[in-house]
């Protein structure tokens, strides 16, 4: 690729990036789980890319009172547990421990806030910018805001203040609604950065470059050519220490109407006009508003939800989803859901999209699995098995690529068939380093670049499209079917497929095999 750029939103991505504007980073939630696992290391591997400005600066805030000193005692600590996460004793994590301090303080607490614009005051000669990352429980994302809002902390003045929430956005329409009303009230569209760190993922912004960049994909990309789509977004984790908050959300609430919808629209969108901001995400959202909207009646034999039971992951044991901490002993929240759903547009009328997601799984494995349309069987018609219909994979993670499986001759006198698959990996070819999908997201957010941020009203259209199901759950219409701990989630689900002539691609194979 060579010094090509291209252009995203309002920032030129080429070979190395131009640092980020300084700017002052505060994480509300700063002992957090998310912290530590993606937001630390993310900046780390900013850092060590050199894009992080020189007067660039995070700030924890959290209701845990400590020292500075002892927060970042607790960061190195922490980030060392984390095989192969950061060099906690390297240049690179020296210059970020060098930059990060830490407030004390209530999110609830006005105080707290005039605390926050002190210290920001304080850094006006560096800069003026900030941007509020709430890596915190959704019931303070409005509270935090508003709170952030009421200490002139959001207004404009001298620099930008950018605020990144991150998900379930809302529990349902009604919330999701309410939420951006709330937020909407105090800031602008424009300064609200909706993560889903999915899109951060670079198979997935891949997306628009293999169909809109290339004269053999786009033609065929549509319902004249693809059979059915599944997307498929498998954990092997359980729900771990998150019980308490897994037991009143599901994987309905917490993956699909965001980080499933999205993958989906990514996939089944039109061409934008141009890569500003807007542009895509228009696309985007057309994409999610025209889902059909099921029946609560409907939604029985097009929504499967699953829920695990004791089994073995990667030969570890693990126990019953019920008998999780937090968790009720007669939960009926689902761990697994698959949808069939139907993009009504004319590119997509009667191509059905599967979707699937669920925890204590197989195998870890997100992807887009496009079906083509069988080629007639006319000259192959004495081979004793009928050809398989040729299959895109796109590998989103772990191993970020893109593959195809389609029919080669044997070689031999005689005319035989054999599967055969042409595999692309961003690893081999690109040398590209291993990374958590939040860098490319946290850099757009420090540059100005909401692209792969989702708006209000995409949010709000992907709420509508799983109402029904949530209502049909509500009136117990939609009851969870059990599956075994590291297998590929409940039969029921692959009965869906089955009524239809399909099957999932199985969770544990090698690539498209």
């Amino acid at each position: 690729m060579g010094s090509e750029t291209v252009v995203l939103g309002q920032k030129v991505l080429a070979p190395d990036s131009a640092p980020a504007p300084a700017s002052t980073f505060f994480i509300f939630g700063a002992s957090g789980d998310l912290t530590k696992r993606l937001l630390l290391p993310s900046l780390y591997n900013l850092a060590h890319e050199g894009v992080l400005a020189d007067d660039f600066a995070i700030i924890g805030v959290d209701h845990v009172e400590r020292s500075e000193e002892d927060y970042r005692a607790f960061l190195t600590d922490e980030i060392a547990k984390l095989p192969g996460s950061c060099d906690t004793s390297g240049e690179t994590w020296r210059w970020l421990m060098s930059r990060i301090g830490y407030m004390a303080g209530d999110f609830e607490d006005p105080a707290a806030y005039g605390r926050i614009r002190e210290r920001l005051d304080s850094r006006a000669q560096q800069t003026c910018n900030a941007v509020f990352y709430l890596a915190v429980a959704p019931r303070f994302f409005a509270t935090i805001s508003e709170q952030l809002g009421a200490a002139g902390l959001l207004k404009e003045e001298t620099g930008f203040r950018h605020i990144v929430v991150e998900k379930p956005f809302g529990t349902d329409l009604p919330s999701a609604r309410a939420l951006n009303r709330r937020l909407l009230a105090i800031a602008n569209e424009r300064q609200i950065y909706r993560i889903d760190h999915f899109l951060g993922k670079e198979t997935v912004q891949n997306m628009m470059a293999l169909r809109f960049g290339n004269g053999i994909f786009e033609p065929i990309w549509s319902k004249e050519y693809i059979d059915h789509v599944q997307i498929t977004a498998a954990e092997t984790v359980t729900v771990e220490q998150r019980g308490g908050f897994y037991d009143t959300t599901g994987a309905m609430r917490d993956m699909v109407p965001n980080h499933m919808f999205q993958l989906l629209a990514m996939t089944a969108m039109e061409p934008p006009n141009s890569f500003d901001a807007d542009a895509v995400r228009t696309e985007k959202t057309k994409v999610i508003e025209a889902i059909r909207h099921m029946r609560p009646n409907e939604a029985i034999g097009a929504a499967v939800r699953g829920q695990y039971r004791a089994g073995f992951v990667n030969g570890q044991p693990v126990k019953d989803y019920r008998a999780e901490k937090d968790v009720d002993p007669e939960s009926r929240t689902e761990t697994y859901v698959a949808l069939k759903c139907f993009v009504d547009s004319w590119r997509w009328n009667g191509v059905p999209f599967y979707v699937r997601t669920g925890k204590a799984l197989a195998k870890r494995r997100t992807e887009i699995a496009v079906q083509f349309k069988r080629a007639p069987g006319v000259l192959f018609s004495h081979l004793p098995t009928a050809l398989k219909p040729n299959l895109m994979v796109i590998h989103v993670q772990p191993d970020e690529g893109v593959s195809l499986r389609f029919a080669a001759k044997v070689p031999g006198r005689k005319v035989r068939l054999s599967d055969v698959q042409m595999d692309f990996k961003y690893a081999d070819y690109f040398k590209a380093a291993p990374s958590t999908g939040y860098e490319t997201l946290i850099y757009d957010c420090l540059c100005g670049d909401p692209t792969l941020f989702q708006r209000a009203d995409t949010i709000e259209a992907g709420w509508e499209a799983v109402e029904p199901i949530l209502e049909a759950v509500a009136g117990g219409e939609n009851d969870v079917q059990f599956y075994s701990a590291g297998s590929d989630g409940p039969a029921m689900s692959d009965v869906m497929l089955a009524q239809d002539g399909f099957q999932w691609l199985p969770l544990e194979r090698d690539r498209t095999r």
